[in-house]
C-alpha cells in the first residue's frame, strides 16, 4: 500500500536541508485481527498532534513512522471479533496514537473508536471532524460539565482559540447543545468572522487583556474556560476572569503554570486528551463510538457543520508538508484536508 512516512524526527526546516523528512513510500498491506477494521482511507485531515509527533518522535530503527489521526473511508475487511461493522460500511474516526497513522491507503483501527460517517458529507468533509469533535465533546461535557439542561444560574463559556480545529467544533456544540453564553476569541478579522459564523454570541481578541475584552462586552466574569492554545501566556488572566467555583479545561502543552492562582475561587482545572481511552484501553473505550455516532446524527440533522477550511488535494508527501507548514504557522482556521491517493507508483 502507499503511505507517507519518515524515519527521523525533524522540523520542516531540517527537511529542506539534510534530513529527508516526509516521503512517499510503500508498505505491506496490514491484516486485521481481533476487533480491528481494515479501512480503505479516502480522506484525511491534519492536526497539531501530527506536527508535534513529527518533531519529537523517530521511527524504530530501520522502520517508518506513519502519522495521521483523522480519517474517513470504507471498511474493506474486519477482524474475527468485530460486531458493529461490515465490509462496505463508510466510517470516520480519529485513531489511536500508539498505532500507525492514517496517512496510508489502508489502516487498522479498533471498532470501538469508530463511528458511522454522516450520510450528508463527502469523505473530505467528514475527515475534518473526528479528532476535533471527540476532543470538543469530551472537553465540553465530560471535563467542564456543561449540559443541555437549564442551569441553576447563568453560565458563560470562554473559548480561547475558537477559530482553530477544536475551537470550530466546540463553538458549535456549545451554542447548539448548551444554554451557556458562548464567547470565542480570535485575533484577525477573517477568523473573528469565522467564529461568529459558527455561532458564538460574542467574539473578543485574545491578543488584548482578556479582562478588558470581557468588560467591553458586558461579561465581567465567565463560569467556564476552554483553553485551546497558549495556556501559559493566558493563565494569570484566566484566574482573574473565571468566576468563583468555575471550571477551566485545557488541551495544549503549556510551560509551567501556577495553579495556586485558582485556590481563592475554588476553581477546578481539567485536562482533555482524546487518546486517553484508546491509550489505556479503558472500560468505556466504546464511548467514543457512541460519541461519533451522535455527532454523525447531528451533522445529518443540520445541527453541526463540517469545519473544512482548506483542501490541499491528493494525499502525498508534498501536499502533507504544505499542510504541516500551515498548521505550524498558527494561521490556520478550521481544518486542512487531503483526499485520495495519486495513481502514480510510489517509490519503494
Amino acid at each position: 500500500m502507499k503511505a507517507i512516512a519518515y524515519r527521523q524526527a525533524h522540523t520542516l526546516t531540517d527537511a529542506l536541508t539534510d534530513a529527508p523528512g516526509l516521503e512517499d513510500i510503500r508498505l505491506p498491506d496490514p491484516v486485521p485481527h481481533g476487533r480491528d477494521l481494515l479501512v480503505e482511507v479516502r480522506a484525511i485531515s491534519v492536526n497539531p498532534v501530527d506536527t508535534k509527533v513529527r518533531r519529537g518522535t523517530s521511527a524504530p530503527d530501520g522502520g517508518w513512522k506513519v502519522l495521521g489521526w483523522d480519517a474517513a473511508g470504507v471498511v474493506r475487511a474486519v477482524g474475527p471479533e468485530v460486531t458493529a461493522y461490515r465490509v462496505g460500511d463508510r466510517v470516520w474516526y480519529a485513531g489511536d496514537i500508539t498505532r500507525p497513522g492514517t496517512n496510508a491507503e489502508l489502516h487498522l483501527v479498533d471498532e470501538r473508536i469508530v463511528g458511522p460517517m454522516p450520510q450528508t458529507l463527502d469523505f473530505a468533509q467528514a475527515a475534518a471532524l473526528p479528532l476535533t469533535a471527540i476532543t470538543a465533546w469530551e472537553l465540553l461535557f465530560d471535563r467542564l460539565g456543561l449540559s443541555a439542561a437549564e442551569p441553576l444560574a447563568p453560565q458563560s463559556l470562554l473559548i480561547v482559540g475558537a477559530a482553530g480545529g477544536v475551537g470550530s467544533v466546540l463553538t458549535q456544540l456549545a451554542r447548539q447543545l448548551t444554554r451557556a453564553t458562548v464567547i470565542g476569541t480570535a485575533s484577525r478579522p477573517q477568523t473573528q468572522a469565522w467564529v461568529r459564523e459558527l455561532g458564538a454570541h460574542h467574539v473578543i481578541d485574545h491578543t488584548r487583556p482578556l479582562a478588558e475584552e470581557l468588560q467591553r462586552i458586558g461579561v465581567p466574569q465567565v463560569t467556564h474556560i476552554a483553553s485551546l492554545t497558549q495556556t501559559d501566556q493566558h493563565f494569570a488572566q484566566y484566574a482573574e476572569a473565571i468566576a468563583p467555583q468555575g471550571r477551566i479545561a485545557l488541551i495544549d502543552d503549556p510551560a509551567p503554570i501556577d495553579v495556586r492562582l485558582l485556590k481563592r475561587k475554588s476553581v477546578s482545572l481539567h485536562w482533555e486528551l482524546m487518546f486517553t481511552r484508546s491509550l489505556f484501553q479503558t472500560a468505556d473505550m466504546a464511548e467514543q463510538r457512541r460519541l461519533l455516532t451522535e455527532v454523525s446524527r447531528l451533522v445529518d440533522a443540520g445541527t453541526l457543520r463540517s469545519t473544512v477550511a482548506e483542501h490541499f488535494g491528493a494525499i502525498n508527501a508534498t501536499n502533507l508538508r504544505r499542510a504541516h507548514a500551515l498548521i505550524e504557522s498558527g494561521q490556520a482556521r478550521g481544518k486542512v484536508v487531503l483526499e485520495g491517493f495519486t495513481q502514480d507508483e510510489a517509490p519503494r
